[in-house]
């Protein structure tokens, strides 16, 4: 291959870099030397000029963190034979000199740890390409790790409170739940930009970040996401040697821990391997958590500029099913944050998670990439629970009902994608071609609980709430039992064009082909849909200077008639087209300064063809929604000691044609706040210690569409203290809620209120060696 030309981002001519450049956060990704390179010099703004024989063939363990310009280049080199240089006009590469080499050998390095970074340049999960965030016309915030871990976070749950515009609904104890831009979602979840949509609470154990995407966008995701997607990136090797242990303690027998090995198995191999094991109690009564889980994952460079990635989890998660507490009079029921409501021998919920997952990313040269990713996934979900319901006017006794269910789930699916890079003179295009494949499987049944006296619900006293009684569990003639397969093919294809170094088009369209069968062996009934969904995207990007970016955009989404969990059918549904979501959207983002970021979006988002059933069981279809609002957030490094990330959200998200008489017009829609804000803040305080502060605010929120329960608003401040005692070992103290503020922190239902917790203490040791 001949020399090839690298340059930022600005597709039009640039001045010569200067030898020395400031250092800043980088983000780069294990992968082909070619690639690593490319996406380097773009980051730092610099030219860069190699022949193309020189990185053939080799492969870089990619950049994590604050670097200058050569360390940055030292790092992207290691074990590779080669040295960057600079010859007055652009960087290039030459071959190690014999005395260089000896003093470079190719050894196993040991990983040194990185400054905590909360910048992140780039993102794969909007467009599936490798793209500058600057550059993508969508809301789009990303959780680094160093940001989950000087949060203490160990749930999914716990780094999105700090989403803006992202809230979080209770999952009736026994799963996560997520509110995109007013619209609540139990299946909006990726792991590695592959669905991963069954009901259970997710950890983060093995986690690198999160990217949580607002507003639809199925080019990329396909069905579903209809409000948002959150993306979970795992861990994969990085060919750099790190063994880490790390042991919390905590209140309320808060006990877990965590280790995470990096470890090169020889040139052109390597291992990732994370485990978790907790066992911890809770601030509610009777409340006990327990989880396990173990990835491997394991790296292979292959001849041809090839590389493969292949890894297994095997993840467990088991705890009482906790609804909260109940209403009463428009408010959450006054009782203590800790009582239980319910029989928690009859509440509880286990998931089980075997995945395989296989990735395949193949450099063909001159700009083309070819990436291949299949997952396949069993999931075994179970959870039953007895629970509080409607109080009584007297405020003393309340109803108490109980049901269980199980869920079998198998996935299987396939993203293929062909990424070309084009050049004509200024203009530049990305193009992606995709195709996606997918099977799954569901096996779901209900029963219901019956009391003693054999009736299917109680009253219990509101003084003494933490039942103790017996519940069997058996089905009834009204019990969901079905069986379910899904199967889609899907095509899509997307141009980013780079018409200057000002603007750039976004244009994609996708067509899925999406077909469900339903067996209701309850009523000894078969249900079948057939839907072709096509879903386009546009976008145009302004940038009249490199660190500002202002841009408009257009998405739609699509919610198949069965629902979120491809589950549910009626012969008054069957027939109906699927619910459709529109985005748009105007939005800046601003590199205010080398390493801080800030973002701004005003944003649209119209529900059409809702389904309303009239009494004959006939469905009809209304514009049912509209979400508005303005979201703004800040991420990254202020200053050499202080870092930051958070953000602010104004959200207006309304019924628009009546839905029921549980759904009015003009009703609010629950678990959206007016207002919400988040803030986290690190302070380095010396080469030893920093200190971390965090204030959340949620503003007063209804628990359902009938808008007659309402959660207070609440202000809560977290705080943290770290210490770098030496390179192999760290402590880290996190109190959340420092102030022991009483609030409540989500809910299901009018009668399914979480009480947020009291002040919690948790101290946590990391061992590196």
């Amino acid at each position: 291959m001949g020399l090839s030309m690298l340059a930022a981002a600005a597709a039009g001519p640039a001045a010569p870099a200067p030898v020395a450049v400031a250092e800043r956060s980088y983000r780069i990704p294990p992968g082909p030397l070619s690639s690593t390179l490319a996406r380097f010099a773009a980051d730092a703004g610099i030219l860069f000029a190699a022949d193309g024989r020189l990185t053939d063939g080799k492969s870089s363990p990619g950049l994590d963190g604050v670097h200058s310009l050569s360390d940055g280049f030292a790092r992207l080199l290691a074990g590779t034979g080669l040295e960057a240089v600079y010859d007055g006009r652009a960087y290039t590469l030459r071959p190690l000199t014999m005395s260089a080499e000896a003093t470079l050998p190719v050894v196993t390095t040991r990983a040194v740890p990185e400054p905590a970074t909360y910048l992140a340049a780039h993102s794969r999960t909007v467009s599936r390409t490798d793209t500058p965030l600057q550059d993508e016309p969508q809301s789009v915030t990303v959780i680094t790790r160093g940001a989950m871990d000087d949060l203490g976070a160990q749930s999914l749950g716990d780094v999105v409170r700090y989403l803006p515009g992202v809230g979080i609904a209770q999952g009736e104890g026994n799963r996560d739940t997520a509110v995109f831009r007013g619209a609540s979602s139990t299946s909006d979840f990726l792991i590695d930009g592959m669905r991963d949509d069954v009901q259970y609470y997710r950890d983060l154990y093995n986690i690198d970040r999160v990217e949580a995407v607002r507003g639809p966008n199925a080019t990329a995701f396909g069905y579903g996401a209809v409000g948002g997607a959150i993306n979970r990136i795992s861990k994969v090797p990085t060919h750099t040697q790190s063994r880490e242990v790390e042991v919390q303690l905590g209140s309320w027998q808060d006990r877990r821990a965590t280790f995470d090995i990096d470890q090169p198995l020889d040139a052109q191999s390597a291992l990732r391997l994370n485990g978790l094991y907790e066992d911890s109690a809770g601030y509610r009564d009777a409340f006990q958590l327990r989880r396990r889980g173990i990835n491997p994952v394991v790296s292979v460079r292959l001849p041809e500029r090839t590389r493969l990635t292949a890894g297994y989890e095997h993840f467990e998660d088991e705890r009482t099913d906790d609804r909260g507490v109940p209403s009463w009079r428009g408010s959450p029921l006054p009782t203590d944050p800790a009582t239980f409501f319910g029989v928690p021998s009859a509440s509880r919920t286990w998931v089980r998670v075997d995945a395989l997952n296989l990735f395949v990313e193949h450099d063909a040269g001159d700009g083309v990439v070819v990436s291949n990713r299949t997952r396949y996934a069993r999931y075994d979900k179970y959870f039953e629970n007895a629970f509080g319901g409607t109080v009584s006017p007297s405020g003393t006794e309340f109803n108490v009902s109980a049901h269980n269910s199980r869920t079998r789930r198998d996935n299987l699916f396939n993203q293929t994608d062909v990424t070309a890079v084009l050049r004509q003179g200024e203009v530049v295009h990305t193009l992606t071609a995709g195709l996606e494949l997918g099977r799954q499987a569901t096996d779901s049944r209900r029963q219901t609980g019956f009391f003693s006296d054999g009736s299917t619900s109680m009253l219990a006293p509101v003084a003494a709430p933490e039942l103790d009684v017996p519940v069997v569990y058996r089905t009834t003639a009204t019990d969901p039992d079905t069986r379910g397969t899904a199967r889609f093919a899907a095509l899509l294809v997307q141009d980013q064009l780079r018409v200057s170094p000002q603007w750039l088009l976004v244009g994609g369209l996708r067509y899925d082909r999406l077909a469900l069968d339903l067996d209701d062996r309850r009523q000894a009934t078969a249900f079948a849909t057939r839907d072709d969904l096509w879903s386009p995207r546009a976008g145009v990007v302004y940038q009249p200077v490199p660190a500002l970016s202002l841009y408009a955009s257009y998405a739609v989404g699509h919610q198949p008639r069965a629902g979120e969990q491809l589950g549910s059918l009626t012969p008054g549904t069957q027939a109906l087209a699927p619910e459709t979501f529109v985005n748009r959207e105007l939005g800046a983002k601003w590199a205010v300064r080398p390493g801080f970021d800030a973002t701004f979006a005003w944003y649209v988002l119209d529900r059409e063809n809702v389904a309303v059933v009239d009494g004959s069981g006939q469905g009809t279809l209304v514009d049912g929604q509209r979400s508005q609002g303005v979201e703004v957030g800040v991420s990254g490094t202020w200053s050499p000691r202080w870092r930051m990330f958070g953000g602010y959200a104004y959200q207006d998200s309304r019924v628009r044609e009546s839905l029921s008489s549980m759904a009015p017009a003009g009703a609010a829609m629950p678990h959206v706040p007016r207002h919400s804000l988040s803030w986290w803040n690190r302070v380095e305080l010396d080469r030893t210690f920093a200190a971390g502060l965090g204030v959340l605010y949620r503003g007063p929120v209804y628990t359902s569409t009938d808008n007659t329960v309402q959660l207070p608003g609440f202000t809560r401040v977290d705080a943290a203290l770290f210490a770098n005692l030496d390179p192999a070992w760290r402590v880290q103290l996190n109190v959340e809620n420092v102030f022991d503020t009483r609030y409540y922190a989500s809910a299901h239902s009018n009668n399914n209120i979480l009480p947020g917790s009291p002040r919690a203490v948790r101290l946590g040791v990391t061992a590196r060696f």
